[in-house]
Formats: C-alpha cells, structure tokens, sequence
C-alpha cells in the first residue's frame, strides 16, 4: 500500500519487478533485514510513469545507485542530512471500536484497536518525547523500532528519533476491563408475526457519549432473513436501498442531529406460508467521530530536543468504528 496506494492482484501483476525487489531488501536468507519503508523507498525507488518509460526503454531497475545514509548510522530507520523549510509534526491518534450489543441495549463485548500515525517533516537529528495525560490505558502497546523500550517502561513517556516522512509510531489495544464507553446506540422494534405475510421494521439512531462530538459518515446495514420479498420503509434523513436478491438493507444516514434522531420505518413484504424467520437480523453500523478518542486517551505534550528551531506540532484525534454489530 506505501508503494502503490492500493493493493490487488492487478498492481502486483503490473510491478512485479518491484514487489521482487523490495522482498529481497526486506528478507536476508528468510530473515527480515529492512523493514521501514523510508529506508525502502531509498533503495528501491517507488513506480511512477516516467521512471516504468524509462526503465522500459533503458532496461535500468528502480533498485537505488547508493546506499540509504540511514544504515550507515545509528540511526537506521532516519536519512542523513535532511533539510526543511517548515519544520513540522502531525500525530493523527485514530482509535477503532469493535463492539457487540445485545436487543437490551447491554454491552456484550467491547474493545477498542488504536494507532498513533505521524507525518513528521523536520531538518537535522530531533530527538522528541511525547507525554499523554493517562498512559495507563494503553495495553497489549506495539512500537515502531524508534521508541526507546526503556524510557517507556520506566516513565511511561514516547522517547524516539523519528523516521523522516510518515510511520506508524505505536499501535494499542484496550480492553473490555477499562469498560470501553459505546459512542452510539440504536433503537429497534423489528417483529415479525406467525402466519402473516407482513412484518414491522423501525430503527432510529442515536449519539451515546460522545463528549459532545458530533457522530458523522453513518451507514446502517444488515443481512435481511430470505423469507423477507421486500421492504417499504421511510427515512427521516439519508438514503437506503434493499436489494431483493441479496436480502441486503443498507442505509447511509449521514450526520447525526441530537436534536432529530435518523429513524427508517416501515414495512416487510415476507413470502406467503412460510414460518415466521427463527431469528431477528443482526444490524452493523458504520461511523466516524472526528476529534475525539473513545477510550479517553489524550496527549499530553510534544517536545523537542537537539535542534535549535521550533517545529509546528499538530495532533488529530478520530473514532471510528470496526466490528460494531447490534443485535435484535
């Protein structure tokens, strides 16, 4: 994905060269040997038109003529001298909910995946340290090779020299423990009756605890029974479509307004004579919540060492959500 921005088998059939040659720098007789794609990029430079003409024309490789300044350093995973006119570092702090609720609205499971991305754009050797305001809530915690293991263990405190460019700097996990706060709940009354060929279907959504935040990108979906012919239902917002074959419903809300809940109603069309279905469709959602971290996890400040100028720091929280599956 760092190389070609998407990965299928269409791209690796189309840079198959490339992908060879990056897996030779990144295993050493089946071990791993370079794996920061910084480092990769300078060895074996990304595809782009120009360089595929002519390495077509000339029968030159993307393979670089010299070898990464970083590996000859201390400091593997960062190149040597370099220079930027705005010195700058973004944190994006992107947390994933992965929850099951019950028809009662109780929590079954809950836990919350999160990464901490950044972009950093600064000259020389900086040395940072990041401090957040509760660390304790970080287990199952896994770090780029940048961070000092050490530092960490003892104070709690990101200590590191950061690769040049964007890395993933640590990735986490939250347990159910920590009871994970659910940012948005659903209403349902989805019946179906013994012997009649129609059944009720009513879902509203709705914001939790958000902080205030407003819960945006909502898609509703769920996995119809097959005895369900078709359905006529009525948004208040957004827009659904049921697909008869596939028994698929899916309905994009949108942004959520506290003060007038997204609700979709309406009816069921089922096949004639058939029992009523044994059990009710489960319903995913899909969401975003800019600006906010669902499990609470904040940062505290960012400073910088061993270099004179003062950098632009910027960090971004988001939620969204992963597995996240209502039963009814």
């Amino acid at each position: 994905q760092d190389y070609f921005g998407v990965c299928s088998e269409v791209m690796i059939k189309d840079n198959v060269v490339v992908v060879y040659e990056v897996l030779e720098e990144m295993l050493d007789n089946g071990f791993p040997l370079a794996t920061e794609s910084n480092i990769l990029k300078e060895l074996i430079k990304p595809p782009t038109i120009l360089r595929t003409v002519v390495n077509t024309i000339t029968g030159s490789t993307n393979v670089g003529d010299q070898l990464p300044t970083g590996q000859l350093s201390v400091v593997p995973w960062r190149r040597t001298g370099v220079k930027y006119t705005n010195n700058e570092a973004y944190f994006d702090v992107i947390e994933e909910i992965d929850a099951i609720i019950d028809k009662s609205g109780s929590t079954i499971t809950a836990e919350i995946q999160g990464v901490i991305d950044a972009c950093v754009k600064l000259t020389g050797m900086p040395d940072l340290t990041l401090s957040f305001m509760n660390p304790r809530l970080l287990d199952d915690v896994s770090f780029h090779p940048c961070v000092r293991f050490k530092r960490w263990e003892s104070e709690r405190i990101l200590s590191f020299i950061p690769p040049d460019g964007n890395f993933r700097l640590l990735s986490y996990h939250v347990s159910a423990q920590n009871l994970v706060a659910i940012p948005v709940y659903v209403k349902h009354n989805i019946s179906f009756r013994d012997s009649s060929s129609l059944g009720r279907f009513e879902i509203t959504v709705g914001p939790k605890q958000t902080m205030g935040k407003t819960v945006e990108g909502v898609t509703v979906s769920s996995q119809m029974p097959k005895g369900v012919l078709n359905m006529t239902l009525t948004p208040s917002q957004g827009t659904h479509i049921f697909d008869p074959v596939t028994k698929l419903l899916s309905w994009d809300v949108g942004k959520i307004n506290p003060q007038k809940l997204p609700s979709l109603k309406g009816s069921m069309s089922l096949q004639a004579g058939t029992s009523k279905p044994d059990e009710n469709p489960t319903i995913n959602l899909q969401f975003k919540i800019q600006q906010l971290a669902i499990s609470g996890l904040k940062v505290n400040r960012l400073d910088m060492y061993g270099e004179k100028y003062k950098p632009f720091k910027g960090i971004k929280y988001m939620t969204k959500a992963g597995k996240f599956q209502v039963r009814t």
